[in-house]
């Protein structure tokens, strides 16, 4: 168990058996991310967390409030906090430096660089790596609405295929037509004008190489003009989308009303025109679906007042 700062401790499970240690360091709190729960521990204020040390656990997504019990435990006057996983070297570590991030306002790299100084042997995965440094873009919250992290839930749940029975009620955006007046971008189906997907669902992508990534195909030299710009919109899985994802890994995406068709999902991924691989994709041809924006129009009455 090492002081990380004053009323914070990082360590492992064995520092739970030396019960009386915890109270010669003052510890009142003990946050256990681990994949077994711990046995109580009298009178001390726990939370567990349950977490797997692999590249497939989203920590991520319990990052707010590991580090709100933390945040808790550590302004409280008198008190001081544990946190501590199997070996204490990369669950333990990875809340600690989101802790570090946020009250200190430090960079994912400047935060674990701190927590070696102290803690040496701390080997973070790479997953958890990758996870620190989206939260780290965020603004060290969880932001639900962010793109970046729906296309990151997305991919968790794409790693889970084909053994996902059932998925997540919040993985869905909600469907347009049962929302009232917007002022977001709303995309009707161009043959039937039924709305599909808020602007806010576009999950945008880094613009890939081009022609160069289709190489392997040879393509024809009119072709690979068509292939320097994004012709379909990636997106988050909308409501109406949800009977056509269950249990197959990919397929078309037809319109609800008209079943005309929209585009194509596949959970392992499907490359834009641009030359990026989206993964999972959820792909709508921008050919096949209209952008309706909304306008304030400002009466000629209130411009002359």
């Amino acid at each position: 168990m090492i002081l990380v700062r004053s009323g914070l401790f990082l360590g492992a499970a064995r520092d739970l058996v030396l019960l009386p240690s915890l109270s010669e360091c003052g510890i009142s709190h003990v946050l256990t991310v681990d994949s077994q729960e711990p046995p109580p521990l009298g009178n001390v204020c726990s939370k567990f967390v349950q977490a797997l040390d692999e590249p497939c656990t989203d920590l991520l997504s319990l990052m707010d409030e590991c580090v709100d019990f933390v945040q808790e435990a550590h302004g409280a006057a008198g008190a001081a906090v544990l946190v501590h996983c199997h070996a204490g070297v990369s669950r333990s570590a990875a809340i600690v430096t989101a802790f570090i991030m946020k009250t200190d306002n430090l960079s994912f790299e400047e935060a674990y660089s701190k927590l070696k100084t102290v803690k040496p042997d701390v080997r973070i995965n790479d997953e958890f790596v990758k996870q620190l440094k989206l939260y780290e873009i965020m603004g060290c919250t969880v932001d639900l609405t962010s793109a970046d992290y729906k296309q990151y839930r997305l991919q968790k749940v794409s790693e889970k295929f084909p053994e996902l029975q059932n998925l997540p009620k919040e993985l869905f955006a909600v469907d347009p037509m049962s929302l009232g007046k917007t002022s977001e971008a709303i995309y009707r189906c161009r043959k039937c004008r039924r709305c599909l997907f808020r602007g806010s669902s576009n999950l945008s992508h880094v613009p890939g190489t081009g022609p160069i990534a289709f190489a392997h195909k040879r393509l024809t030299q009119s072709l690979r003009g068509d292939q320097t710009k994004c012709t379909s919109y990636f997106i988050e899985p909308v409501q109406w989308m949800k009977s056509s994802l269950l249990g197959v890994l990919d397929g078309q995406l037809l319109c609800p009303k008209c079943n005309s068709k929209l585009g194509s999902f596949n959970w392992y991924g499907d490359q834009c025109s641009c030359g990026r691989w989206v993964t999972p994709a959820f792909q709508i041809h921008k050919s096949r679906v209209d952008e309706m924006k909304h306008l304030n129009i400002i009466s000629v009455g209130n411009v002359n007042s």
